[in-house]
């Protein structure tokens, strides 16, 4: 069995303090998605999620808007390898 595909998205813009990790864990278990986010101490949320590549379009794309109070300027996406249990909320890095 191969490796379930996997990314790391680092989100940039005014993505702190407006409910992007609740809202975004919220998104991940609805798409079937596992991984985790959690805030960076330099102003970014920082994800890694993990799913078919279908789901993985589907949270990139709601991660380039977030939540409504969001302004997302950037996505960086990388490969990553990992499987999660399921989708967490992490503390800030």
């Amino acid at each position: 069995m191969s490796p379930v595909p996997a990314r790391r998205l680092s989100i940039r813009g005014r993505v702190q303090g407006v409910g992007f990790r609740d809202a975004m864990v919220a998104q991940a278990r609805h798409l079937g998605i596992t991984g985790w986010v959690r805030n960076r101490r330099d102003g970014s949320v920082e994800a890694a999620v993990s799913g078919t590549e279908a789901q993985l379009a589907a949270i990139i794309a709601w991660s380039q808007q977030g939540p409504p109070a969001a302004r997302v300027l950037r996505v960086e996406v990388a490969e990553e390898e990992g499987e999660f249990p399921s989708f967490s909320r992490f503390p800030t890095a």
